[in-house]
């Protein structure tokens, strides 16, 4: 049995580590695949691509975007939170649910909705408007999470020393939502910087739009190349900016007793008007979406809904987010386990690699592995198994969190304890780290199935020929000004999200304690 004991974790340490780096290596193929694009194209070349006025301009207007919808984010996500976690609100629990559903309906069905309701709206204003309904949630969840968790003690304590309720909140609350605030934050600028179907709708020019642009009219041209090493580099900025604005003050309770839910203030006449914000945001992020899609399949009628069509479809995309989310958890796996029971230099060094290809956009990663399999694995060149590679790598750090996170609740004394009676590394992880973890793999899983079945930008650049997932049939109907064609399809999105969205709400509420 000692011997047992003595053997296992050297086993362990012997694969784990090698699978984790061979992911980790498989994650920087884009991230190196700009840097030789770079030195390929020349100084020259590349200086003459950058420094010109329409690059000056998609960084204006992106930069913009990022900085005009962020703070809109933040004080509705907070405001939403607050009122469903620690207020009276009457129906709280719907307006809890109701926060969060906006995550099932896709960015570019938003912009859909709205431009069939205002064909006008286009431009700065018309991106702020849409991605601040879109994305709020990714705020909402992190903030409501630690709203639950947060001990009232010091709040209490600064209100019997006479401090306000409103300065009670902005200097002992707010404090310690930074970790949510920062992160919810880096989530969403990093979506707007890879969004591409939400701004061409409005016609609003970011480096997404104008990469896929550069694509599809030059195919892999210089031009392309360099925009997505800029946008790169506008990635890299806001994961430096989030570290620095994250800090390293530590917000855990320390000291004796136990932590308690926080008592829920009484709104009183307030009520009726408070409601009205929770009222008004779904009205804008749920009812104008599923208002317009109605509306198409009324006045398309029948003829829309054509099987031969939407069924390929919709099994195609069950598809690749079922075997995509299976690929991406697996991958995952090593690395999530040696940064909960190996934690070091190199976990964190490998651990941070999978975050930053988490930050790329779709398309700069369809970019560089159109170029790798048409000019190395020429025979992988739009095939389902480059195109679930890729899924794998965009969406990898969604099952990296659900898994280190589950894995971490697993007592390592029972690892040792199978280890001890014989078990192989491979059966003690089967046998006791995945079963026990199962709740954290489903979650991970969702999460890769949810952004797969949205996706865009990288399916259309690498799916194999007779593939036509439900983004992609939705994308090329309402092109061609058939949005009566396209609304079915937008439903059948909205309707496969929704369990993906619940689980994920669900998962929220398991972490926080309830």
């Amino acid at each position: 049995m000692r011997s047992g004991r003595r053997r296992a974790p050297s086993r362990r340490i012997r694969w784990m580590p090698i699978l984790a780096i061979v992911v980790s290596l498989a994650t920087l193929l884009p991230l190196g695949f700009v840097v030789w694009a770079g030195i390929a194209t020349g100084w020259g070349t590349a200086a003459a691509l950058i420094f010109r006025p329409r690059v000056g301009e998609l960084l204006t207007s992106t930069v913009l975007l990022v900085v005009c919808t962020l703070p809109l984010c933040i004080v509705l996500a907070t405001a939403l939170a607050w009122l469903t976690e620690r207020s009276d609100l009457p129906g709280v629990r719907i307006w809890a649910w109701l926060a969060v559903a906006p995550l099932a309906i896709p960015a570019f069905v938003q912009s859909y909705a709205w431009i069939t309701l205002f064909p006008g709206l286009h431009g700065l204003f018309a991106g702020v408007l849409i991605s601040t309904l879109a994305y709020f949630p990714f705020l909402y969840l992190p903030v409501a999470a630690t709203l639950r968790r947060i001990d009232p003690g010091l709040e209490e304590a600064a209100a019997s020393l006479g401090q306000p309720p409103w300065r009670v909140f902005f200097r002992v609350v707010v404090p310690q939502l930074r970790l949510a605030l920062c992160g919810g934050s880096l989530l969403i600028g990093l979506h707007l910087l890879a969004e591409y179907g939400l701004y061409v709708f409005i016609r609003f020019d970011t480096f997404t739009t104008a990469i896929v642009e550069q694509f599809q009219s030059t195919f892999n041209g210089p031009a392309a190349n360099m925009l997505a090493g800029v946008l790169v580099l506008c990635c890299l900025g806001l994961l430096a900016l989030e570290v620095v604005l994250r800090g390293e003050r530590k917000y855990a309770r320390v000291g004796s007793g136990a932590s308690r839910p926080a008592p829920r203030t009484r709104l009183g006449r307030r009520r009726i008007i408070c409601v009205l914000l929770p009222a008004g945001v779904t009205l804008l992020s749920i009812g104008v979406p599923l208002l317009t899609i109605a509306q198409w399949l009324a006045a398309g009628g029948s003829a829309v809904w054509q099987a031969d069509a939407m069924v390929p479809a919709l099994m195609q995309t069950l598809g690749l987010a079922i075997a995509g989310g299976v690929v991406a958890t697996l991958a995952a796996l090593p690395m999530a386990w040696l940064s909960v029971r190996s934690p070091g230099p190199l976990s964190r060094l490998l651990e941070g690699s999978n975050y930053i290809i988490g930050a790329l956009p779709g398309v700069v990663v369809a970019l560089a592995l159109v170029t790798i399999t048409v000019r190395v694995v020429l025979p992988l060149y739009q095939t389902s198994v480059t195109l679930i590679f890729a899924y794998a790598l965009m969406f990898l750090p969604r099952a990296l969190i659900s898994l280190r996170a589950s894995i971490a609740q697993i007592p390592i004394g029972l690892e040792q304890a199978a280890a001890s009676l014989g078990r192989s590394p491979a059966r003690v992880m089967s046998s006791i780290t995945l079963r026990l973890a199962a709740p954290g793999v489903a979650s991970g899983m969702a999460l890769v199935g949810l952004g797969i079945t949205n996706e865009l930008t990288a399916t259309q650049m690498l799916a194999p020929n007779g593939v036509r997932t439900l983004a992609m049939a939705f994308w090329s109907l309402s092109g061609e000004i058939d949005y009566a064609g396209a609304a079915p399809y937008a439903l059948m999105m909205v309707v496969l999200s929704v369990p993906l969205t619940w689980v994920l709400y669900a998962e929220s509420k398991r972490i926080a304690g309830r």
